[in-house]
């Protein structure tokens, strides 16, 4: 029996933020976009793959304590949201820091094998890109 990725949640402290930089600088589309209870959760996915990234608020559907405790660690940049590929790694590095994304690190080879980057998105998750 395969057991395969369906969603993967990212907690997001502005919806409209992470949208720029999910959707228009990395060229994720959007799936699903509901405001529910004051809140708002913003499904986005990479075009042919059927993984959807849920960009969340901290508070929706939790206490102030718990969602302050997330909202505390997202800002910190203690959570990393996602490793990312991309076939072109140096264009796709210039679009992101033109975006304004802050930059952890270059595109790099690693020891490990890879060549990638670190940036953060606009709520402080670590996001890296790979190159495919």
């Amino acid at each position: 029996m395969p057991v395969t990725v369906s969603s993967t949640f990212v907690p997001v402290s502005d919806p409209d933020a992470a949208l720029g930089f999910y959707r228009d600088t990395l060229g994720l589309e959007v799936r699903n976009d509901v405001a529910y209870g004051g809140f708002r959760w913003v499904t986005v996915g990479a075009p042919g793959q059927d993984v959807d990234i849920v960009l969340f608020q901290p508070h929706g559907g939790r206490s102030q304590t718990e969602g302050d405790a997330l909202l505390t660690l997202v800002a910190q940049g203690s959570l990393q949201a996602a490793i990312f590929r991309t076939d072109d790694l140096d264009a796709t590095f210039e679009k992101v820091r033109a975006s304004g994304a802050e930059v952890l690190q270059e595109p790099a080879s690693q020891s490990w094998g890879a060549r990638d980057c670190a940036v953060r998105d606009p709520s402080g998750n670590l996001v890296r890109i790979a190159q495919a």
